[in-house]
Formats: structure tokens, C-alpha cells, sequence
């Protein structure tokens, strides 16, 4: 009966390329229109129909960290486009609507982080080994969207732009206090307060990323200008004349909305400016993949652009810019997987195989979906006043400007 199910399941699915399922008993079906190159994929287990059709992003998942669930090749970049283009095209069918709309009205539970579940949740991700961040990202350790200014720059030149454009965006002047909520591993705050002359204070929930974001700083001889602490925000005093978070704001969860924007706005100067650069869906509201909240970011959703307006305006913001970044993410993701893949031996050394082919389905995963399914980065820059920054975006590429008119000279 599941075969059967999961046979009309995957006919509704694949309307674009070529899948070639072979199923347990070993019969082989194709589906799609039989368009590009094909995918041949093969399930092991028994039970993986009735799991594919309950729960597909659980169970292909699973499946496939597992080896219950092989591709051709290992071709897991041709799988997964296919996959995320045809879904995003076709929907679910009709008798998935019911588990959907069930997932969506649980999502608050899933989505509640109170200050000792958040702690947990971000331990399970960014208390991993530090020797892993190290296979992937750049030495700066800037684990969010790079800013892919020119299509050819490296991964090290791109995450540099993206802290000097949000550094431009707020702002900042010597002297500065500057609030960074989920500091990471202090990139961010260092680079405000050794290139700008802010005074920062950093906070995370990461007992990994706090030990090393002040050990950095004390190399760097910037403890005095930045230091950071192991606490949640919400526990912060005091007042800042800019708050900055990248790359939080996606582990809130939609409860806890209201509550964040209220502390933004109650820690930042009258006068000051707010920067949070968030992963965003262009999509109504939705859910987290059940995969992703279970192995990747537990307790994580990525907002649509009305849900996070909605708490901005019951604080009486200004949102003085609102920025979106299409493929950057897609770009960086891409950046961080070749290099996960070119140290991938280092990696089985850490961790075990099963692993690797987790953290390489999550990578891939996620570059695709910004490719595939309208995910975005969203940068709303909030004040409490309205002529906080200069009224047109001039201000931002005025070194561009400048740079211009000296090549014409």
C-alpha cells in the first residue's frame, strides 16, 4: 500500500527531468517528463515509503545519512535540484495537506525558546568542535551570508564586504557603544571596534564561540574595546547607541518575536540604529523542516518579511532601509561545501561518516533552497528616528563614487 501511495506522491512531484526510483521490491519507476540528465536513486529499506510519504524531508534525510537511501554517483547536488524545483513548482498533493497544516499549527511549540532551551538548542549546533568550522569557513569564522559584491571574489573578500557594508549602515563612530547579539566568534565586533573605534559588547549563548571571541580579542590586543559574554540578551541592561545581529535572529522562533524587538528597542538610544540581517522567506509564512530543526538548528525558523514586520511595528520602529540579498547565500554555501568536501578525510577524522554525508546534505540543502525555492537574507535597518541616517542610500557607495572618478582621472 505505501509503495502505492508513495507512486502517486512522487506523480505529483516530479512534472520536470528524469527520476529513476528503484523501491525495495526492487521494481524501478521514472518519473518526471524525462528532461535532463537522469537520477537514479535507490531505497534499501522496507520502510522508507510509508516514512517518505508521513515525513519526505525526515525520511530522504535520514535515509540518506543512514545509506538507506543511495544516489547514482552520490550525485546529492542533481537529487536535490531536482527534488526543491519540482516542489517548489508543484506543492504537496492533496492527501499530504492535512500533515502540512498540522506541522504549521504545532510550529509554536517547536518554535518556543525560553532562555534555557535556547541555550540547549545553540549548543547543539555551535559547541561542535571548532576544528570543523575551521574545514569550512573563512579565518574570520563568519558563519552567515557572505556579500558577493563582484561574482568572481573569494570567500575571505566577500565576508568582508558583508561586515563593511553593515558597519555602513550603521553608522558608526569612534567612541560608539555597540551591541552585537549573537556575536559568533567575534568577527563582527572586532572588526567594529579595531576599524571603527567602537566599543563593544558581545553576547552569546555558545560557551565554543565566547571562549574563543575573547581569547581573539585579547591577541588582538582589542580587549578593551571589545568584549563578550556567555548570556541570553534578554538578561542585557543598559543602553547602546547601535545594536547589530547577524544571523540570530533565524533562532528566535516566531513566540519569541515580540519579545526581541522590545528588547532591541529598549536597549538602543533614542537616536540610535538597529542592523539585523536575517536568512528570509519570500513566501508567506510557513515551517521549519523537520530534518533541519532535528539535526541542524533545533528550535530555528526563517521568518517571512510579515511576520518579523509585525513585531517592528508594535515597537513604533522606523524601518529606515530594508535590504534583500537573493543568491549571495547560495553563493557562500557553495563556498563552504567545496571546502568542506576538499577537507572532508580532516573531517571523518573529528567526527564518523555518517556525519560528513549529514553536514554535506545540510550544506547542499541549503544552497539549493536559496537557488530553487525563494529563500533570501533580509537586512532591515530600524530606527526609533526618522532621519537617524541620510534619506537616500548614497552614503553607502560613496568610496565606489570616489574610486570611479579617480580611474577616470
Amino acid at each position: 500500500m505505501w509503495t502505492t501511495v508513495l507512486d502517486r506522491l512522487l506523480l505529483h512531484l516530479f512534472s520536470s527531468g528524469d527520476l529513476k526510483i528503484t523501491f525495495p521490491d526492487g521494481v524501478t519507476r521514472r518519473y518526471g517528463d524525462g528532461s535532463g540528465q537522469t537520477v537514479a536513486v535507490t531505497l534499501h529499506d522496507v520502510s522508507l515509503p510509508r516514512k517518505i510519504v508521513i515525513s519526505p524531508d525526515m525520511a530522504v534525510g535520514e535515509a540518506y545519512m543512514d545509506g538507506r537511501l543511495t544516489i547514482e554517483d552520490d550525485d546529492l547536488y542533481g537529487f536535490l535540484g531536482l527534488a526543491i524545483r519540482n516542489i517548489a513548482q508543484n506543492g504537496q498533493p492533496w492527501f499530504r495537506r492535512p500533515l502540512e497544516m498540522g506541522r504549521h499549527v504545532m510550529r509554536s511549540v517547536a518554535q518556543f525558546n525560553p532562555m534555557g532551551r535556547a541555550q540547549a538548542n545553540v549548543a547543539h549546533h555551535y559547541d561542535l568542535s571548532g576544528a570543523l568550522y575551521d574545514l569550512f569557513l573563512d579565518a574570520d569564522r563568519q558563519y552567515s551570508c557572505a556579500y558577493f559584491r563582484e561574482p568572481d571574489m573569494t570567500l575571505e573578500a566577500a565576508q568582508e564586504a558583508k561586515k563593511r557594508h553593515i558597519a555602513d549602515k550603521l553608522l558608526i563612530e569612534p567612541g560608539m557603544r555597540v551591541l552585537d547579539i549573537g556575536c559568533g566568534w567575534g568577527g563582527m565586533g572586532l572588526t567594529l571596534a579595531r576599524d571603527y573605534g567602537a566599543e563593544v559588547l558581545g553576547v552569546t549563548l555558545s560557551r565554543e564561540q565566547h571562549a574563543m571571541a575573547n581569547a581573539r580579542a585579547e591577541q588582538a590586543g582589542l580587549a578593551s574595546k571589545a568584549r563578550f559574554e556567555l548570556m541570553d540578551y534578554r538578561k542585557l541592561e543598559g543602553t547602546f547607541d547601535r545594536i547589530v545581529s547577524v544571523g540570530m535572529f533565524e533562532h528566535v522562533g516566531v513566540p519569541h518575536y515580540d519579545e526581541y524587538f522590545r528588547t532591541v528597542k529598549k536597549r538602543l538610544d533614542p537616536e540610535g540604529i538597529a542592523l539585523i540581517h536575517t536568512i528570509g522567506r519570500a513566501d508567506p509564512p510557513g515551517v521549519t523542516s523537520p530534518w533541519i530543526a532535528k539535526y541542524i538548528f533545533p528550535g530555528g525558523y526563517v521568518p517571512s518579511m510579515s511576520e518579523a514586520l509585525k513585531s517592528i511595528e508594535k515597537q513604533h520602529f522606523i524601518a529606515t532601509d530594508i535590504e534583500i540579498w537573493r543568491l549571495h547565500y547560495a553563493e557562500t554555501l557553495r563556498h563552504w561545501h567545496d571546502r568542506f568536501m576538499a577537507n572532508i578525510d580532516k573531517a571523518r577524522a573529528l567526527y564518523d561518516e555518517r556525519f560528513c554525508r549529514m553536514w554535506r546534505y545540510y550544506l547542499i540543502a541549503c544552497e539549493l533552497t536559496f537557488r530553487l525555492n525563494r529563500q533570501v537574507v533580509f537586512q532591515f535597518q530600524l530606527s526609533p528616528k526618522q532621519d537617524a541616517v541620510p534619506l537616500t542610500r548614497d552614503y553607502l557607495y560613496r568610496d565606489d563614487v570616489r574610486a570611479m572618478q579617480h580611474a577616470a582621472e
